[in-house]
């Protein structure tokens, strides 16, 4: 595996909205893949409400919490108190990107000249932010702005690396019943768009070019003053704050991809929106990759490790958030590590939990660490998220993945089964927990919770069937998997 002097930038991540004009049910999709290094543990939490205010501490500052904030359910990096996807009790969901611009690379040339900025609030951290204060996706929106402009967002996003190699600014996808925002950053100036029907999609680049319905105050000047951009009055967003330094390859073709399959979707349900996170090119004119997925020749948006390390890592966790409005239930579809070998499980917030091996990091649970001095996080078989990329592992038969396009299928029968199954019970356990969730919260609760429990059960007893089929008995992968061989993953 690629060792960490060998690792690129963190440019990939792919995040898309479906308005609900153009969704099969009527309400917004929301959907993201969350890419990060190969062995970067991300379980999924339930977060209850706060109140009473107080201190956040978070990786870098200390700010004022709220008086109150929204349940939520969120996928983070082991490490970090932030997340990369989530959905709050109000049907709000956030995913987040990362963006490469002219003012995060000045910024990097002053830390590397001893001259760094104030630290500021991550992007995983504005997204916790905006689900914990938002009730709305307008809402969200201005937490995330405001937090933004006071507080800046300098500071690293990887866990192990200094913020001069592990920086980035962030673009977000804010959803609601309603539709939803894009939000794209540059350090801490921004430009936003409101979605109201159709698809739109975001990647490592920024998408927002001529039409914007907000900007941040002055920043057509600064462009200007900087040699950004040319005086005149067709200010060009992504054109001003794109680091010109920094290829688009990584993210065009991704981009492009999910908008052609969204284009080409007609109404979109959740198992479309399923598709396009898995895709490799597959019946594009690349054809997929040349030898296996597993063994990319590019970068893809269900992502995978390369040997040589030109890949950011895997794919750590897959979403797609269903917001049908408030009389209605918001669910999740979660998937663990890549969609292609994973399986999507629904949960609901208002379930109050999630079951205990999703939210399992493997050692070190529940600890939040600074990212510069994270610690790896090693294999834990009591841990969902681990088993599924030691199950990425079986499939792919070794590093160079000789086995993954003939087990692959395999694992997709198995799992697509067990999701169209799930995707047709779905109505009916959301129409009794809707029927007690006024007068009984506590049965709703419980209707919604045992059925994630049951998809999580079945789930875990196909993926262990699967493992024994490629790898032996249980007790022996998991002999095998031993901290020097987890830690090559890392």
């Amino acid at each position: 595996m690629s060792s960490p002097a060998t690792l690129n930038r963190p440019w990939s991540c792919d995040t898309f909205l479906v308005a609900a004009d153009r969704a099969a049910a009527g309400a917004t999709l929301l959907a993201k893949n969350s890419d990060r290094p190969a062995g970067e543990c991300q379980p999924l939490r339930f977060h209850p409400a706060r109140t009473g205010g107080g201190t956040l501490e978070l990786a870098y500052r200390s700010i004022p919490d709220a008086e109150a904030t929204y349940a939520h359910l969120g996928a983070s990096p082991y490490w970090c108190w932030g997340h990369e996807l989530g959905l709050n009790e109000r049907g709000v969901a956030i995913g987040n990107e990362a963006l490469f611009t002219r003012p995060l690379a000045e910024a990097i040339t002053r830390a590397r000249a001893g001259t760094p900025d104030e630290p500021g609030i991550l992007g995983m951290e504005l997204l916790r932010l905006g689900l914990e204060r938002g009730g709305t996706a307008d809402e969200a929106l201005e937490v995330m702005i405001a937090l933004l402009e006071q507080y800046g967002q300098w500071g690293s996003g990887v866990g192990g690396r200094a913020p001069e190699g592990g920086a980035y600014d962030n673009s977000f996808m804010v959803a609601d019943a309603t539709g939803g925002w894009v939000l794209e950053t540059a350090g801490r100036h921004w430009a936003a768009r409101k979605i109201s029907s159709g698809t739109w999609s975001i990647s490592n680049q920024p998408t927002l070019r001529r039409h914007t319905d907000r900007m941040s105050e002055g920043l057509p000047d600064l462009a200007v003053r900087s040699g950004w951009h040319p005086k005149g009055p067709d200010f060009d967003f992504a054109r001003a704050v794109t680091d010109p330094m920094t290829p688009l390859q990584a993210s065009q073709p991704r981009l492009q991809r999910s908008r052609q399959l969204l284009a080409d979707a007609g109404a979109v349900d959740e198992r479309r929106a399923m598709g396009v996170l898995r895709d490799h090119y597959e019946g594009s004119f690349l054809d997929g990759p040349f030898f296996s997925a597993a063994l990319p020749d590019l970068l893809t948006i269900c992502m995978h490790e390369h040997p040589a390390g030109f890949t950011w890592g895997n794919t750590a966790s897959s979403t797609v958030c269903v917001l049908p409005g408030a009389d209605r239930l918001a669910r999740m579809w979660w998937a663990a590590g890549t969609p292609c070998t994973g399986v999507y499980v629904p949960l609901w917030v208002e379930a109050q939990a999630v079951p205990a091996p999703l939210a399992a990091a493997g050692s070190h649970a529940g600890q939040v660490q600074p990212p510069e001095v994270a610690e790896r996080d090693h294999f834990d078989p009591q841990s969902y998220w681990w088993r599924f990329l030691q199950l990425l592992e079986a499939t792919k038969g070794g590093q160079l993945a000789w086995d993954f396009a003939a087990r692959q299928p395999v694992v997709r029968a198995a799992f697509d089964a067990l999701e169209q199954r799930w995707l047709a019970e779905v109505p009916a356990v959301e129409e009794e927990a809707i029927a007690a969730r006024t007068s009984d919260p506590a049965r709703c609760a419980s209707i919604l919770g045992r059925f994630t429990e049951s998809c999580v059960a079945e789930a875990t007893g196909v993926l262990e069937k699967l493992l024994v089929d490629f790898t032996g008995s249980l007790d022996d992968v998991d002999a095998r998997w031993s901290t020097a061989e987890v830690a090559a993953l890392s």
